[in-house]
């Protein structure tokens, strides 16, 4: 696994491109309104890629759709802040939104088979992005649409962009993605879940794609995941998301050498990991729960190996017991947590020790 590509010095000293404080959504069940994210904060600078990483049902997703604006408006409800180069995403209201919506900000969606039109060639469904927020006649917008998939990496670009979806292979279809969120050069791009699917070696190519597009126009990245060797991979910094609310925030070197937050570690002690074929895998025991189910206390608590009686009164807030690093746990100063070096070396998270 290579090195986290660093930070340009003059992006890490600028100001936050997106800025996002107190964020909370909620949908509208028929048992009464339910919290899919609670209290959010977290800031983006131009040419950082930070990885959202938890498991599904987390928060992450929603996340995403949130701040693009594309919930259901009937049947959901944003709270709180947030902007993008100083314009309001949250409280500027939908029609603003949809004008920095393609332009500022893009989303590389998890599914790109569900996320293509079937029945539109991907030179239809690139060229009517493009002319849909910039003034380019169809023959530039068809150049424009070329050079976007060579760009990506595929290739006689100019013969498979008349191409169907289904005629694409999954890593294809996942660059086409990549192509429309990139066609109007946005500033901040979401991917959410981009190399679900694919094999090691397109995924590979995938986060490369990111990093490299990242680096020659910088842009900032959100890069949602439940793979936290994925995140290690591409990111600089990590959010760790369960049951809705930032667990943990700090740098990939942090959460990898000293994770702070049980759940964290969990989710490392669960990586995958070559091995003799007699090792077993490891996994957190219990699910995310419900959105209108949540336990009292700690949301973790029932599924930590940690917890104590004050873990079930006591719901933890995110502070920062050491500078650069925030924790959702009221144990954090207390706990050895094991890191990826002990998870190669087979520790398990249930058998970490306390100090």
């Amino acid at each position: 696994m290579s090195a986290p590509m660093a930070l340009d010095s003059s992006a890490a000293r600028a100001e936050p491109l997106l800025e996002v404080a107190d964020l909370s959504i909620f949908f509208t069940t028929p048992a009464g309104e339910v919290c899919a994210a609670r209290d959010l904060s977290f800031t983006l600078r131009a040419g950082e890629i930070v990885g959202l990483v938890g498991e599904s049902g987390s928060g992450k997703t929603v996340t995403g759709m949130a701040l693009l604006g594309l919930l259901p408006p009937h049947s959901s409800r944003v709270a709180g802040r947030a902007s993008l180069a100083g314009r309001e995403l949250i409280a500027g209201g939908r029609a603003r939104l949809s004008k920095i919506r393609g332009n500022d900000i893009s989303m590389i969606f998890q599914d790109p088979l569900a996320a293509l039109d079937p029945v539109f060639t991907v030179e239809k469904q690139i060229v009517e992005t493009i002319r849909a927020h910039q003034k380019f006649s169809r023959s530039e917008a068809r150049r424009r649409a070329v050079a976007l998939l060579d760009d990506v990496g595929i290739p006689h670009a100019s013969e498979r962009i008349k191409d169907y979806p289904h005629q694409l292979s999954g890593g294809m279809r996942q660059r086409v993605m990549a192509a429309i969120a990139l066609a109007c050069g946005p500033k901040l791009l979401i991917a959410d879940e981009p190399t679900t699917a694919l094999d090691v070696t397109i995924q590979a190519q995938i986060l490369d794609l990111l990093r490299s597009l990242s680096a020659e126009h910088d842009m900032a990245v959100l890069l949602i995941s439940h793979d936290l060797g994925v995140v290690a991979e591409a990111c600089s910094r990590v959010m760790t998301m369960y049951a809705g609310e930032i667990v943990e925030q700090c740098s990939v070197d942090d959460a990898l050498d000293k994770p702070l937050h049980p759940y964290t570690s969990g989710l490392m002690q669960a990586i995958p990991r070559a091995a003799d074929g007699r090792q077993k895998l490891i996994s957190i025991p219990g699910r995310v729960p419900a959105l209108d189910q949540m336990p009292p206390g700690c949301h973790f608590g029932p599924r930590c190996a940690h917890a104590q009686a004050r873990c079930a009164e006591e719901h933890p807030a995110l502070r920062a017991p050491v500078p650069s690093r925030q924790v959702r746990c009221v144990r954090a100063e207390e706990l050895h947590l094991p890191g990826a070096a002990e998870a190669i070396s087979g520790v398990a998270v249930t058998g970490s020790a306390d100090r």
